[in-house]
């Protein structure tokens, strides 16, 4: 059993040496790296215009837009279908390609290479979204003065919400990349089941509280290190967006893990019952 574990291992770390480079310089990989750009350039322009003017802004308010736009915009929509562009295609761009079978006859299970490919993602995804929220945060910082970030850093808890978002992010990856990964084994069109998927998280918030923990953003949510809450004069589609309660992070942690591993388990048993006819593709 145990030399079956180091097999197992050595072709998962073979196959995501092959697969992070598909991830990373995928003809789609434009669209990813722009939806994680996107956030980084508001934070900017709003640096730029905020020194330009000589203008001192409402840190603490700043602070909370970013919680809102984060779990608002961040995970809900760049994030989102970020891991639509580079999950879903982990097996459908390989059938599209007609290059899937090349994996299928070698002497490798496919339980294996779905851990190898997932993994392979999940490299990327975070790797970019990751960065994105390490130069948001950067920029979020640029226009106060140095007094103001050391102390928000060291004193008010700056870099435990660095960490926290950085963790959220990485969870999105995770708990996005399952869906989209079980998706992508069932269905051909990428767009139906992301849309089918972007109106469930949607409605989350309205949900019973049982359905809701068959979403990803719940979770999400109830993790981030700020909690985000409706604007003043908010109408009501904006306050949908928003939780009324938050899970504890333990269970809420354990319960996103529990859906993203019965997610696997569910693509894991597709992959093995899976047959290749490329020309019904």
């Amino acid at each position: 059993m145990t030399g079956e574990w180091s097999l197992w291992r050595a072709q998962i770390a073979a196959i995501m040496r092959l697969e992070i480079r598909k991830s990373f310089l995928n003809k789609r990989g434009f669209v990813v790296y722009l939806l994680a750009a996107m956030p980084v350039i508001v934070w900017v322009l709003h640096a730029l215009v905020m020194r330009a003017r000589g203008r001192q802004c409402n840190f603490g308010e700043d602070l909370h837009m970013f919680a809102a736009i984060f779990q608002f915009f961040f995970l809900r929509l760049f994030i989102f279908f970020g891991c639509v562009a580079i999950f879903m295609n982990l097996f459908r761009g390989e059938i599209l390609q007609k290059s899937l079978h090349y994996y299928f006859l070698a002497p490798v299970r496919r339980e294996v290479l779905l851990v190898g490919k997932f993994l392979a993602g999940l490299v990327a995804a975070f790797t970019i979204f990751g960065l994105s929220v390490l130069l948001q945060i950067g920029a979020l910082l640029w226009h106060v003065d140095s007094n103001t970030a050391s102390q928000y850093l060291s004193q008010s808890g700056g870099f435990g919400h660095l960490a926290g978002y950085l963790a959220v992010t990485l969870l999105a990856c995770v708990g996005y990349g399952s869906v989209f990964l079980a998706a992508g084994m069932f269905f051909r069109n990428p767009l139906v089941s992301a849309a089918a998927v972007v109106i469930w998280e949607g409605i989350s918030s309205i949900l019973p509280a049982t359905l809701q923990k068959f979403t990803i953003i719940h979770y999400l949510q109830s993790l981030a290190p700020v909690p985000a809450s409706p604007p003043k004069g908010a109408i009501p589609l904006e306050i949908l967006f928003f939780m009324p309660e938050r899970t504890p992070a333990p269970l809420a942690v354990l319960g996103l893990l529990a859906l993203t591993a019965a997610l696997l388990i569910v693509a894991a048993r597709r992959a093995r019952r899976m047959q290749i006819d490329y020309a019904a593709e």
